[in-house]
């Protein structure tokens, strides 16, 4: 059974910063691609499909993100641990929103949500201006 558990989420002021962890167990971590999404507020009931990707990791290493986040948002793994971070600075009230890890069955990384077949249950994150 996979499971994907985050952590590290919480509230911070404009401008203040993030690491988000995701713990991935019942799964071979080192030879698949792993996203995080988010789901801003009001959008809690919309499918799974329409959560943004804003960043993801290839198994080689390779890493792509969304443009609202490049330069902010930085996604990394260690394999070792089986656990895929996101740091996160200059937080903007436009980041507050649900943040979820994901795992897609394959070394390379879809942007799409649908793609993916395993997530997590989802962590809070909340910047007020």
């Amino acid at each position: 059974q996979v499971q994907l558990v985050e952590s590290g989420g919480g509230s911070v002021q404009t401008g203040g910063s993030l690491r988000l962890s995701c713990v991935v167990s019942g799964y071979i971590f080192s030879r698949n691609c792993m996203g995080w999404f988010r789901q801003a507020p009001g959008k809690e009931r919309a499918p799974r499909d329409e959560r943004e990707g804003v960043a993801h990791i290839d198994a080689d290493g390779r890493t792509r993100y969304a443009d609202s986040v490049q330069g902010r948002f930085s996604i990394s793994r260690d394999n070792a641990k089986n656990t895929v971070n996101l740091q996160i600075d200059r937080l903007k009230p436009e980041d507050t929103a649900v943040y979820y890890c994901a795992a897609e069955r394959g070394p390379y990384c879809s942007l799409a949500a649908w793609q993916y077949p395993y997530w997590g249950q989802g962590i809070q994150v909340t910047v007020s201006s």
